[in-house]
């Protein structure tokens, strides 16, 4: 049976920009002269940026402070995001969920200007679009206040609602908030108990009841 509501992780979610984003960290590191770890892109899928500096400040350095950090990873990134495609069948899925009137949102923890910059890229920004930003919520995922604060603007209990996110931190957070989690890794992956783990748009589609 299809829910009342699905709410969205955006990055490595419904657009592929995960790799993007480690690309534009590392690029980052080189320009302050710290090379990146061989495991950057498994330490920091899904984290939101603050945590993810004071990792690399306390274990390798970074040395300035987070606005200039911050200035400086995304002026890397807003450029690559030109190149950013769709998750292979995510945005088909939500296309069609809107079409049957089931609310939905887009749960991220990335600052806004890389939510609007990202779904813009890949056509998917319309008049009265609910989207949550790290920006939006006092604390980011793993927490479950992203996923609680899509369902109050959609109006819908936690419980009659599905998150689907493609990571860890995510998917805990989803599973925080009382929803129905489906867990959509891009590399098959153990996920946290009780989500429910796919590893393809058809089993998402079958999950949706659609």
């Amino acid at each position: 049976m299809t829910p009342k509501a699905v709410f969205w992780d955006m990055d490595g979610t419904l657009v592929d920009s995960e790799p993007l984003h480690e690309a534009a960290l590392i690029a980052a590191l080189h320009s302050v002269g710290i090379a990146a770890p061989t495991n950057l892109h498994d330490r920091v899928l899904g984290i939101a940026a603050w945590p993810v500096y004071e990792m690399l400040r306390d274990e390798f350095g970074l040395d300035l402070p987070f606005d200039d950090w911050i200035v400086r990873k995304y002026d890397h990134y807003l450029p690559m995001a030109e190149t950013l495609k769709p998750r292979p069948g995510a945005i088909e899925i939500y296309n069609e969920l809107r079409a049957l009137g089931v609310a939905q949102a887009v749960v991220s923890n990335s600052d806004r200007l890389v939510v609007d910059a990202n779904l813009r890229m890949v056509g998917l920004f319309y008049p009265g679009m609910k989207t949550i930003s790290r920006n939006d919520v006092r604390e980011g995922k793993p927490h479950a206040e992203p996923f609680l604060r899509a369902a109050w603007l959609a109006g819908v209990d936690p419980a009659d609602a599905v998150a689907v996110d493609d990571s860890v931190t995510g998917a805990t957070a989803g599973l925080a908030a009382g929803m129905r989690t489906i867990f959509w890794p891009e590399a098959p992956m153990e996920g946290p108990p009780r989500a429910i783990i796919i590893n393809s748009a058809e089993e998402l589609r079958a999950e949706l009841g659609l």
